[in-house]
């Protein structure tokens, strides 16, 4: 049952949940099992589960290569996620019986040409300032981890920890998992917050949480590529690779199945319209990195939209105004990295447990009226490692 700042549903009523998850994507199921797995009766509301931006994701789970100026304490956050990736994935594992695609070779980020490894060399520097493990790496040594990597190819660094995982094998993972631990999903919209009787509700929503709870979660939209190899074999590299490639950033994603994810794009729009100037500013500068993507087949062009905030990182915890709504939303680029922790706080909330640090920086009344982040947008985090 719940317990401390949240009422319990009357032990006399068996049908009203204990929690309402709003939300079935990665983040929404990964909380409805947490909260199941510790006796919660749990139901989530969702018409189409899995159809969100983890339907598109490419599945990066990378603290180092996504730690960005001016970005510390979103960094702490997806760090101390990634560190709990391993157990997390191991745990779905077992309680499924299914492989997520999750692997470890690491990531590769490199640079095309001399403006383009100077831009990244900037930027390692300041995550290597952090305490992060990058390792640079001269062209030959580069060519020796990935001998498909272009001739062209000026130089790069190593992110061991920086791994991935599947998306689209994550999610149907997680909905069997809750449905096993007694989650009961729900196949109807959510028009607003008061349609909903449990005893806490999370909006797990996306760029949904907007409409229903008035947070500044913004649209932002991604176009991607999956290409996939020759003659059924395997990609003919096997780290993660982010470069630059003549100012265009972009990500290859290999997976066990011979499916490469090439993207992708970071756009201020609400549509997801695939547009030709996108598919081939990708597909140039995949191409420029790997010369053999050339060679594959081009099986799907999609766009997504990712749930952005003003300062780039969730928000999580309870609503100002509404203490039984807790918001798991805005993750932006790192909905994926961030399911394991997210989860494991957001059920921490709901059975009355303490604030945990890391919620500090997250929490919802972080914003003003007009969107805009109070207190500037570098919030200090207790125990925050790089303060």
């Amino acid at each position: 049952m719940l317990t401390g700042r949240f009422p319990s549903a009357p032990s006399s009523d068996r049908v009203r949940p204990d929690v309402a998850v709003v939300g079935a994507g990665p983040i929404g199921l990964a909380i409805a099992w947490r909260c199941a797995a510790r006796g919660l009766r749990v139901a989530v509301h969702d018409p189409a589960p899995g159809s969100g931006a983890s339907s598109v994701a490419a599945g990066m789970l990378s603290p180092v290569a996504e730690a960005y100026f001016g970005e510390r304490q979103l960094t702490a956050l997806l760090v101390a996620s990634a560190e709990r990736w391993p157990a997390f994935a191991a745990e779905l594992t077992e309680a499924t019986g299914v492989g997520i695609g999750y692997r470890t070779e690491g990531t590769l980020m490199v640079g095309l040409t001399g403006d383009d490894l100077a831009e990244a060399r900037r930027l390692w520097a300041y995550q290597q300032g952090l305490g992060l493990p990058v390792t640079p790496l001269r062209p030959s040594e580069l060519r020796d981890r990935e001998p498909a990597l272009a001739p062209r190819v000026r130089g790069g660094a190593l992110a061991p920890t920086d791994h991935q995982v599947d998306p689209r094998l994550l999610v149907p993972a997680l909905r069997t998992a809750a449905q096993r631990a007694g989650v009961v999903l729900v196949p109807q919209p959510v028009r607003q917050l008061s349609d909903l009787d449990a005893g806490v509700t999370v909006v797990a929503a996306g760029c949904g949480a907007a409409a229903l709870t008035g947070l500044p979660v913004r649209p932002v939209k991604g176009q991607i590529l999956r290409l996939r190899a020759p003659d059924g074999l395997a990609p003919g590299f096997r780290h993660v690779i982010r470069g630059y490639a003549d100012g265009e950033h972009v990500y290859l994603v290999p997976r066990d199945d011979g499916e490469v994810v090439l993207g992708a794009t970071v756009e201020e729009r609400s549509d997801t319209t695939v547009t030709a100037g996108a598919v081939q500013r990708l597909l140039r500068a995949g191409v420029d990195l790997l010369p053999e993507l050339a060679e594959y087949d081009l099986v799907e062009a999609v766009a997504g939209l990712r749930p952005g905030t003003p300062d780039n990182a969730p928000i999580l915890g309870p609503l100002p105004d509404r203490p039984d709504v807790l918001a798991a939303t805005g993750h932006h680029r790192h909905g994926i990295v961030l399911t394991p922790i997210t989860a494991d706080l957001i059920a921490d909330l709901v059975l009355g447990g303490g604030p945990d640090p890391l919620l500090t920086p997250l929490r919802a009344d972080r914003f003003g009226p007009t969107g805009a982040v109070v207190g500037g947008p570098e919030p200090t985090m207790e125990g925050d490692p790089w303060s």
